[in-house]
């Protein structure tokens, strides 16, 4: 099988590793870990992507995404923290009285790399990630 997707009239192999942090980079995500999986793997189909790794860490989220040539990261990226910051707020509300919060969940940039044939080794960091750094603070 190739590693290629077809969408008419392209052939096409784009994957993206992304990184991205809560406001002030603040150890929230644990807690609404769950909920935040889900809202991402839901908004990611919805635009015809597959997240092939994605890790939420307390202060911040590693995730490889396959998404088609048609689709910008930007806007991919855009619509992940937008719609998972308004839901976050509508379900966890004790989030939104802190004062310094304001309307913004997440901080307003991110890191994005794109993938090719190295993607066994970012797979693997991704995946492990949380396991080093739980060493490191030891």
């Amino acid at each position: 099988m190739s590693r290629f997707n077809k969408l008419s009239p392209a052939i096409w192999h784009c994957k993206y590793h992304l990184v991205w942090t809560p406001k002030y980079r603040y150890k929230v995500l644990k807690a609404i870990k769950e909920e935040l999986e889900n809202c991402i793997q839901l908004f990611s189909e919805q635009k015809r992507c597959k997240i092939e790794v994605l890790n939420v860490q307390e202060d911040h989220v590693h995730m490889i995404i396959e998404a088609p040539p048609k689709v910008s990261i930007s806007e991919i990226v855009g619509m992940l923290k937008g719609r998972t910051a308004i839901r976050v707020f509508g379900r966890f509300k004790q989030l939104k009285q802190r004062p310094y919060w304001g309307n913004h969940f997440w901080v307003k940039g991110y890191c994005v790399d794109t993938i090719g044939l190295d993607t066994g080794m970012i797979r693997r960091y991704v995946e492990y990630q949380e396991k080093k750094e739980k060493k490191f603070e030891k």
